[in-house]
């Protein structure tokens, strides 16, 4: 037992990693408008990133177990500390990075160690969600805040009542946004151990029963919580104030389009429906909430003409996104070394 939770301390590290960076843009922009408390977020964000793990989380973890299927508790362990570290470092610095990038890139240190090949399909599928979700955030934004607009200057509300059905709509999409991105982003927390998971499924009376994946995300997401409560008000002012200054109807935008792109990106009940009708759809991919709150953000400042768009930050985050998955491949090959030939431990089973 003891040496099980030794190597799912590195997933409940990273989960605290995800809970201090990308969970945190989910209220980002409501607290950096001070329209809602950060205690109160926080505690919304918390209850919600766990209903969404454990209920909806499975299906956007196959993508990671086609990417490199890491067979042992010790190299599981590695994968998931690499990926922790490199958001770590990224949150130090301020920078909302993505934890879906710090996890592919272990992963891909991982497959290069144990000489796997990596599946190109599920990587070009990976990659091409960073680069299409903030686009498709951007879109929504963009398109949610000219109906907004329109149908406040159409309508007689007075300023007052229009705050306070703002602080409500805003906690109401921000629970939407937390239930998506713990669906959406468990799989990056603990979806490298589902192939090597010591658990059995438990009955909880009754009520339901808990398959070993269930009890692996439910971890993960107590983890998210407690980074969220303990380190995300740096990465929350960085998003909600110095890439564009947000008005509160703009913050609800903003929250409400990032949620739904990651709602698109877990939903397997909307998959499942667009398939069984002809239909295009959305891979069940672990995106990333920073990618889908800066596109959401950047949207809105270009329906207000593209004017006082902070650049300078816009080019750190940027670098930001390119440099951590590069970064945690290669903290994953150097801890691998060290984790099979210093201290002995099978880190792939052959």
């Amino acid at each position: 037992m003891i040496q099980l939770l030794f190597f799912l301390s590195s997933g409940l590290f990273l989960g605290w990693s995800l809970g201090a960076n990308d969970a945190a843009n989910i209220f980002g922009t409501a607290v950096g408008t001070k329209m809602i408390k950060f205690r109160t977020a926080a505690i919304i964000c918390s209850i919600f990133i766990i209903l969404g793990a454990v209920i909806s989380g499975a299906g956007p973890s196959h993508i990671l177990g086609k990417l490199g299927t890491i067979n042992s508790l010790a190299g599981a362990f590695i994968v998931a500390l690499a990926a922790a570290f490199t958001v770590l470092w990224m949150t130090k610095a301020g920078l909302p990075v993505s934890t879906s990038q710090a996890i592919v890139g272990a992963i891909i240190g991982w497959n290069f160690f144990a000489n796997v090949p990596t599946n190109i399909n599920s990587v070009t599928k990976i990659v091409g969600t960073w680069v299409f979700s903030p686009i498709l955030s951007a879109l929504f934004a963009f398109i949610f805040f000219h109906l907004i607009k329109k149908n406040l200057e159409n309508s007689k509300i007075h300023l007052i009542v229009l705050d306070s059905l703002t602080r409500k709509a805003l906690i109401v999409v921000g629970a939407f946004g937390a239930y998506s991105l713990g669906a959406n982003n468990i799989a990056n927390v603990m979806g490298v151990f589902i192939n090597s998971s010591p658990f059995k499924s438990v009955s909880i009376g009754s009520i339901c029963q808990l398959s070993p994946t269930q009890q692996l995300f439910l971890l993960g997401s107590i983890a998210i919580a407690v980074g969220v409560f303990t380190y995300s008000k740096k990465v929350m002012m960085t998003v909600g104030r110095s890439i564009f200054k947000l008005s509160p109807i703009s913050a609800l935008v903003a929250v409400f389009s990032s949620s739904l792109v990651l709602f698109l990106f877990a939903s397997q009940g909307l998959k499942d429906f667009l398939v069984s009708n002809g239909l295009p759809s959305f891979p069940l991919v672990p995106i990333s909430s920073s990618q889908a709150v800066v596109g959401a953000v950047i949207g809105i400042s270009l329906a207000k003409g593209g004017r006082n768009v902070n650049f300078k930050t816009l080019g750190k985050i940027s670098l930001g996104w390119i440099a951590t998955p590069i970064a945690s491949a290669i903290f994953a090959y150097i801890a691998l070394f060290f984790m099979q030939n210093v201290f002995l431990q099978e880190v792939f089973i052959k």
